[in-house]
């Protein structure tokens, strides 16, 4: 193992991160971000001590990798001009992906983690007919907290008002009674309560606080940072495109900064561009770019040339980067303010589905958005090599392309099936026609392109239609596409494969050959052999995350409904390893991932770093005999 080489790529990661931070920077100021109220000092900072980090870690790491030893203990031979000739072969190149990866999600995780971001209120309060559930979240676990014998019906009305008020001047999305509002039994209660020991420490009483003046005179319920779970599940969520997140409250400026904000949807630019794209597009890297990128971009492997893999590099990124510009354009013509529109072009680009807002795509409630991010979404789940060849005028060669005509058929028929099923059924968002087709198939583009994005709560859908959006998240984009998932090419090689096989069946002497494209031919045996091995992993990792989750996780995550931890559990292994982000019931559209257990949010860490790399790169970093020489 090349650890020199190794070193010196990691460093030189680290680097860019931490200059990719730098134009989170400039939103921190009054009237470049979303907020134009103050100066967000404490992103500012946070952002400043992350990028010192970085480059620190860059430095450290590149310095290492020049004055250490290679393969085998010896110095790296040096031509005339003092560049090394390193070379890097598979197993440094599968080393250098597993652990760019995990090193860009611990980076990313700084501004988030400094920056004193909130999660979500420290208290959540549920009940049915015969109890009262107060949980806190801990710094791991949750706590139930019985208290039916303390509390009785008009002490937990108010308690519930104070967490559910729908008032938007309180903010932070947690309910709140102010001082002057008349409820005397409610101010009352709440003062009492905050002698308690336990409330005590959940209770903001007026006057207490120094956020913003129209929060002076409100009782409110204390809200929790993000601990580093939660910041690493929010950069590796950001980074693998997942677009699943663990903060309750997008909208408010005592919540999150808008710089920070701006750097979470700048880990979507990057993760759609992909972490060794980058390298070999601004690196080069030669020989060693082929190997990096047939590791780490998703899809059957492509075989060019090693100055042809570098050209492809070029052109990904340049196609990926004029996207994100024209949908901005577009957005910032269809009334979305600047900061908006950046935003939400490199979650659509990038199929990622980080939203500035809480009800994603939906607060903006305009038809003509979402028709153009239908369009956007639908570009970027199609292989990218498909776009060039339609911007060298060969629109035929996209049309010719299985995969793709696969791809718009899925996504056709799926939609037919969920309008039918929504207008049947009666479901919200399914009355006219117009909105019946627009929910639908905004919905079933963006799960199967695994961007995430929400204008309609699926799972509020009748039982059919949820279950064929489960089903969806398995499918995924294109081959060469920044969507995630299984890929639908693998799809349909499966479907001819075990098609060949039935006819074996019957007809055992018959050689039957598979062609993908014209008249080229495939390798049955190894396709089949690469094709099962791939699918029946993914299976036993599905299989064996949601066992781990319903066990490690305790039942008052679901707060009272854990009748369905067993479902809500597999739902969100799918979702994380296929990167959707959001899936069914406690992880559903207008839910999010905040209550789960530390150990869990660092599980779903995993899951979306294997199902971003497609296994490989990240397994194999566990073995002990991949790290011995050779």
């Amino acid at each position: 193992m090349n650890i020199r080489l190794l070193s010196r790529l990691l460093g030189i990661l680290a680097a860019l991160i931490g200059g990719f931070m730098v134009f989170s920077l400039p939103f921190a100021f009054p009237g470049i971000g979303r907020h134009t109220q103050h100066f967000e000092r404490d992103g500012f900072i946070a952002l400043l001590i992350s990028i010192a980090i970085c480059v620190g870690v860059g430095a450290l790491l590149f310095q290492f990798g020049r004055s250490g030893k290679g393969r085998g203990g010896k110095r790296g031979n040096v031509d005339g001009h003092g560049a090394t000739k390193d070379k890097l072969f598979r197993k440094e190149a599968m080393a250098v992906v597993g652990l760019s990866w995990v090193l860009a999600t611990v980076l990313g995780s700084l501004p988030f983690f400094l920056s004193s971001t909130l999660r979500g209120p420290s208290l959540r309060i549920t009940a049915d007919e015969d109890r009262l559930l107060v949980l806190t979240q801990g710094w791991q676990l949750f706590h139930v907290w019985e208290a039916n014998d303390q509390l009785d019906d008009s002490q937990f009305a108010v308690i519930k008002t104070l967490l559910n008020a729908e008032n938007p001047s309180i903010g932070l999305g947690a309910g709140a009674l102010r001082r002057d509002s008349g409820q005397t039994d409610a101010t009352r209660l709440l003062q009492q309560l905050n002698e308690d020991p336990f409330w005590n420490d959940y209770l903001i009483l007026p006057g207490e606080s120094t956020d913003r003046a129209d929060r002076a005179s409100n009782f409110r319920v204390r809200w929790t940072e993000l601990t580093i779970f939660d910041a690493l599940f929010e950069s590796q969520s950001g980074f693998s495109t997942t677009g699943g997140s663990i903060m309750s409250e997008l909208e408010d400026p005592e919540a999150i900064a808008s710089c920070i904000h701006f750097w979470r949807s700048s880990t979507h630019f990057l993760g759609g561009l992909g972490i060794i794209v980058l390298f070999v597009v601004l690196l080069g890297q030669g020989s060693a770019g082929k190997a990096l990128m047939r590791t780490e971009v998703p899809g059957p492997a492509n075989d060019s040339s090693s100055a042809r893999m570098q050209h492809s590099a070029w052109r990904f990124a340049v196609i990926y980067v004029a996207l994100n510009i024209v949908l901005t354009v577009i957005l910032l013509s269809l009334g979305m303010g600047p900061f908006d529109a950046v935003c939400h072009a490199f979650g659509t680009m990038a199929t990622g589905g980080f939203s500035t807002y809480n009800a994603s795509l939906g607060h903006f409630q305009s038809p003509a958005i979402e028709y153009v991010v239908i369009l956007f979404m639908i570009l970027a789940g199609t292989n990218f090599t498909l776009l060039y060849l339609c911007i060298l005028r060969q629109p035929g060669r996209l049309l010719a392309d299985v995969e793709w005509r696969t791809y718009l058929m899925i996504i056709l028929g799926v939609s037919g099936a969920i309008i039918f099923l929504g207008w049947r059924h009666g479901d919200s968002g399914f009355q006219s026609p117009e909105n019946a087709f627009r929910n639908g198939l905004f919905q079933v583009v963006s799960v199967i392109t695994t961007t995430g994005y929400g204008t309609n709560d699926f799972d509020a859908w009748n039982q059919a239609g949820r279950l064929i959006m489960l089903l969806l998240m398995f499918v995924g984009g294109c081959a060469g596409s920044t969507g995630g998932g299984m890929k639908v090419i693998r799809h349909y090689l499966l479907a001819k494969i075990l098609w060949i096989q039935v006819e074996k069946a019957f007809h055992p002497r018959v050689v039957k050959s598979l062609k993908l494209q014209g008249d080229s031919e495939i390798d049955v045996a190894e396709l089949k052999h690469s094709l099962l091995v791939y699918v029946a992993l993914i299976g036993v990792i599905f299989a064996g995350s949601w066992l781990v989750v319903a066990a490690i996780e305790p039942d008052s995550t679901w707060a009272g409904r854990s009748e369905h931890k067993l479902i809500d559990s597999a739902s969100c292994v799918i979702t994380t390893l296929n990167n959707i982000g959001p899936g069914l019931g406690t992880v559903g559209p207008t839910q999010n991932y905040g209550h789960f257990s530390g150990f869990s949010k660092l599980f779903f860490v995993f899951l979306m770093m294997l199902g971003r790399l497609e296994i490989w790169p990240i397994l194999v970093l566990f073995a002990p005999q991949f790290w011995r020489s050779r």
